[in-house]
């Protein structure tokens, strides 16, 4: 009898197990799905489409939607590494606000606010955890971009085209602030100007920690996106 029992016993410990398995096998891929995805990235400046431009360069600006192949977009790009996969990861925003002055060709004072409540990947799971332990949007509701130096803009073309320049600015992070020095492309399309690139950055200088309860790694060194639209005031 206890050599019976003592074998319902094994047998049913072995379903259990089986079982576990079995769910672990099935729940895994699961949460994988539920946090992996290669997000929404900015993309850069598009001219395939772009037109001569239509006003002067002077003047102020601010920042619109833009047209669909170069609507206004901010956002990163990191390197993620999940149990499953290794791959570049991003996410974006639409709600960005801003302004720049031009004068005799001159970029004299350029500024964009990003809306960080707004962000958003291809997973909610991710963008749950990117809000509130990565950025802390409750804390740090808004990062910025602020030119810091003129630039000169005359050598940027008026037929469609895009053109190059260098923009140095304060980029602000979580309240930590570092001044960065890119090239951007510029593009004059109609009467919108567009201006696109991408910042590179170590998320560590900005207090983007990464907890140890996210399953992913995310490496330090990765990219702000951004392209910003931006209509002549007049």
């Amino acid at each position: 009898m206890k050599n019976l029992l003592a074998n319902r016993k094994l047998v049913i410990t072995f379903f259990i197990v089986i079982i576990v398995l079995l769910t672990l096998v099935a729940f895994v891929p699961l949460v994988i799905s539920l946090v992996s995805g290669r997000g929404v990235q900015t993309e850069g400046v598009n001219a395939s489409h772009a037109k001569a431009a239509e006003v002067e360069l002077d003047g102020d600006w601010t920042v619109t939607k833009g047209k669909p192949d170069n609507h206004t977009s901010v956002g990163f790009t990191f390197h993620e590494v999940l149990p499953a996969e290794k791959k570049d990861t991003s996410g974006s925003t639409t709600a960005v606000s801003g302004d720049a002055t031009i004068e005799n060709n001159v970029l004299e004072q350029g500024t964009i606010t990003v809306d960080m409540n707004e962000l958003t990947t291809d997973k909610k799971v991710r963008d749950q955890n990117m809000k509130s332990k990565l950025f802390e949007i409750t804390t740090y509701p808004e990062a910025t971009f602020m030119v810091t130096k003129p630039v000169d803009l005359s050598a940027v073309p008026d037929d469609g085209t895009i053109g190059k320049v260098s923009l140095t600015g304060d980029l602000t992070i979580k309240d930590q602030t570092h001044e960065v020095t890119e090239d951007f492309d510029v593009l004059r399309d109609g009467k919108e100007l567009v201006v696109g690139g991408d910042i590179p950055i170590n998320r560590t200088d900005y207090d983007v920690n990464t907890p140890e309860l996210i399953a992913a790694k995310i490496d330090e060194d990765g990219f702000i996106n951004i392209r910003i639209s931006f209509k002549h005031a007049n």
